[in-house]
């Protein structure tokens, strides 16, 4: 008869899973992918180095599931402002200037899902995580031009300027420990998204 858990021993195996997770997205906000090596995550997590492979079968696994989880709760912030009340304008001004006001607050960890050299599977989850991030934008540009507060345009190739902009903007404040004026970033960051989408001033 082939071996089973018992419920309890998958709840403890489950809960030791998301407690290596939350240590290694720690480490990597802190040290970037390069350095967030398993022996690190291990001695941050409080276990054998060998034991994080009971719930990973590799560094890159490990990895990929960090940035999942952080993109995704990024990518579910983002919808909420896009997808909720307001007009166009208000919606993508509050979404553009939240997603760099959070990336400027958590530094570390964006400048990891964003730009930081990282291991080729997590860059192609970065290239997955940018069409959502896109389509999310898209749709509210969509809406603007339907609504007559955004000229007529191509709401992909706008969504796709608007997010490579706003990567790009971001990448050396979050790549520097030299002082940033945060609320001016954020303020011209969302004059960009507003002009890329040809709100009125």
């Amino acid at each position: 008869m082939a071996y089973r858990k018992t419920p309890a021993e998958t709840r403890r195996l489950e809960a030791a899973r998301e407690h290596l997770v939350v240590r290694a997205t720690e480490v990597v906000a802190e040290v970037g992918w390069a350095q967030a090596s398993v022996t690190a995550v291990a001695d941050a997590a409080g276990m054998a180095a060998g034991s994080v492979y009971q719930h990973f079968s590799s560094k890159s696994a490990l990895a990929v599931e960090v940035f999942r989880r952080a993109a995704q709760r990024e990518v579910e912030v983002l919808g909420d402002v896009l997808e909720g009340d307001g007009d166009p304008a208000d919606r993508l001004r509050r979404g553009g200037g939240g997603f760099a006001r959070r990336a400027l607050e958590n530094h570390g960890l964006a400048y990891a899902l964003l730009a930081a050299p990282a291991e080729p599977a997590v860059g192609a989850e970065r290239l997955a995580f940018r069409r959502r991030y896109r389509a999310l934008f898209a749709s509210v540009i969509d809406e603007g031009v339907a609504a007559g507060e955004f000229p007529g345009q191509d709401a992909e190739i706008t969504a796709a300027a608007l997010t490579g902009a706003i990567g790009e903007v971001l990448v050396y404040p979050l790549s520097t420990s030299a002082a940033q004026d945060a609320d001016l970033l954020v303020a011209e960051l969302t004059a960009v998204a507003l002009r890329c989408a040809g709100a009125a001033p």
